[in-house]
């Protein structure tokens, strides 16, 4: 009775530290969120480009006005985007409207609000980097830890050398091979866009086909660069786990090997792997963006791009709210499943 007594209480005791563990860590996602979208209104709001004259430029690109036209035009347009006012109650100000989700119209799809540009792309980039992300996850660290087990076998040799050469090589050079190689070299899949022309966008089987076509090069060009980062680090790590002693002895006792490979070795293994995971969203993010501007994928990536070269400092703040918000939630999601996954962390 005393020790389930005592095991009850120290399960409490674990549990309100895990509550506690679970706060801090809310409150450093907060805090982060917060920064990260603060400078980038700082940084967008001191940029040279005038988000005011280029919407000017654009209007005037399409027909004349007078002087006093335009005098009154960059007025009313100062006005309205809240430039004649102070950088401390812009800065107020866009905090009450974030909240609200509305960050008011986009300068460059004038009068369609920011939000809506960035929640018609968000599927679209979301859809493309989470299977990018489970692909390359899944496959880098299976076939590392084979490859960190069967140190002998020639093909995951050969495919180590593939990993070493691909590594390093930037998201966009991939892209663009990938490019060239099945776009023009060998034509078999689409190069640009998000679905083809004379398909119905819907829940239908030719929309999820065409998606799945002009996705699978953007999803290519991310996964050979992302596979080669877990597949050397899950290598090394097993390559160390093998030196255990119980490693040694599951092998003495006579183990089956594939029993000692996934229940022993590499599920040691794969928790640093999730660390490196948590560490690495921001890395895969910025790889999003560049391989969807070389595809044309109709993503935050091409949004973003087209919001810097307008100067829409509204949907740049848009996109990277989104951007910072999501990639610290994914950290946060990771860093609480750590304790849950890993019995060797305890949670003081």
């Amino acid at each position: 009775m005393e020790r389930s007594a005592n095991v009850e209480v120290e399960g409490k005791v674990r549990m309100r530290a895990y509550f506690i563990f679970i706060a801090k860590r809310a409150v450093q996602l907060l805090a982060v969120v917060f920064f990260g979208i603060s400078a980038a209104f700082f940084i967008t709001h001191l940029s040279p480009i005038d988000p005011v004259q280029q919407a000017i430029l654009r209007i005037t690109s399409r027909s004349s006005f007078s002087p006093t036209a335009l005098v009154a035009m960059r007025e009313a347009l100062t006005e309205m985007y809240g430039m004649d006012q102070p950088l401390g109650t812009q800065f107020v100000n866009f905090w009450v409207r974030l909240l609200q989700g509305d960050l008011g119209p986009s300068l460059i799809a004038f009068p369609t609000p920011a939000m809506d540009l960035v929640l018609r792309a968000l599927p679209w980039t979301v859809g493309l980097l989470v299977t990018a992300v489970i692909i390359t996850w899944l496959l880098g660290n299976i076939l590392g830890g084979l490859a960190g087990y069967y140190q002998n076998n020639k093909f995951l040799k050969a495919f180590g050398v593939v990993a070493m050469g691909l590594q390093p090589i930037p998201y966009y050079i991939v892209a663009f091979i990938v490019l060239i190689i099945f776009g023009f070299v060998w034509p078999v899949l689409p190069i640009s866009g998000g679905y083809a022309m004379h398909v119905t966008p819907g829940w239908n089987i030719d929309f999820v086909m065409s998606v799945i076509r002009h996705a699978t090069l953007p999803a290519l060009s991310l996964v050979l660069v992302g596979m080669g980062l877990w597949f050397l680090g899950m290598r090394a790590l097993v390559s160390n786990i093998i030196t255990e002693d119980y490693v040694t002895y599951a092998e003495t006792a006579g183990v089956d090997s594939k029993k000692i490979v996934g229940f022993y070795v590499i599920r040691n293994a794969v928790i640093p792997q999730l660390t490196a995971l948590a560490m690495v969203l921001g890395g895969i993010f910025s790889g999003t963006v560049i391989t969807e501007e070389v595809f044309s994928y109709p993503g935050l990536g091409s949004l973003l791009i087209q919001a810097v070269n307008g100067g829409d400092y509204t949907l740049v703040i848009a996109v990277t709210a989104i951007a910072i918000t999501a990639v610290a939630g994914a950290i946060f999601v990771v860093d609480l499943l750590h304790p849950i996954l890993d019995p060797r962390i305890r949670v003081e």
